[in-house]
């Protein structure tokens, strides 16, 4: 089904951004985003898996998963905690940097579902300012298999990086890669980025 032409501010747009400019809403394969570096929405063991993971594992190559490895052995024998993130190289992907953060599962933290995913968006975001590099995309984390309702995701989520990039001035561009624009439209009905004037 074609989608309905964007015809005033609150249409779905898709490319519709956000603060200034430097957020931006799309569908695509974040696999295939020409950035600085690409979050992962990884889990604990660090060594790959389903949706996400899987896939930029598979698209990245063997040198993500040694240097995932090699986090294991060293810095995170246990595994990498919900809301934490670390970073590798891009290996094979367009990115040049992967940052790795794991979302909660929902329900299993109770009251600090919100807390530990906002984490992840804050703890990824961070990471990049540390490493200099200026522009990213990020997946709609813990919304698949973790199960996170995607209308409560959009809610954390934005207001966690309206909060990170209203002291941060070097992050450029932030893309928000959905798979569907289905997934996008909830996202784009449910965010809570500060209001912004359309263009005449």
């Amino acid at each position: 089904m074609q989608a309905e032409e964007p015809r005033h501010c609150e249409s779905y747009t898709i490319g519709r951004t956000y603060l200034a400019g430097r957020v931006r809403v799309l569908v695509g394969n974040i696999c295939q985003q020409h950035v600085d570096v690409v979050v992962n929405a990884a889990n604990w063991t660090l060594l790959g898996g389903g949706g996400v993971d899987g896939a930029i594992h598979e698209a990245g190559g063997p040198q993500i998963l040694a240097e995932c490895e090699a986090l294991r052995r060293t810095r995170y024998p246990q595994g990498l905690p919900t809301g934490e993130a670390v970073i590798t190289s891009g290996g094979l992907l367009p990115a040049r940097y992967v940052v790795h953060t794991v979302g909660p599962v929902k329900g299993v933290h109770g009251e600090q579902d919100a807390v530990l995913l906002a984490d992840c968006y804050t703890n990824s975001l961070a990471l990049a300012v540390r490493h200099e590099l200026r522009t990213l995309a990020i997946p709609a984390i813990s919304t698949g298999i973790y199960g996170y309702p995607r209308e409560e995701a959009a809610v954390v989520a934005s207001e966690a990086m309206t909060r990170f990039l209203e002291k941060d001035s070097f992050l450029i561009e932030i893309r928000l890669v959905f798979f569907t624009e289905r997934e996008a439209r909830v996202f784009l009905t449910h965010q809570r980025f500060p209001s912004e004037r359309c263009a005449s």
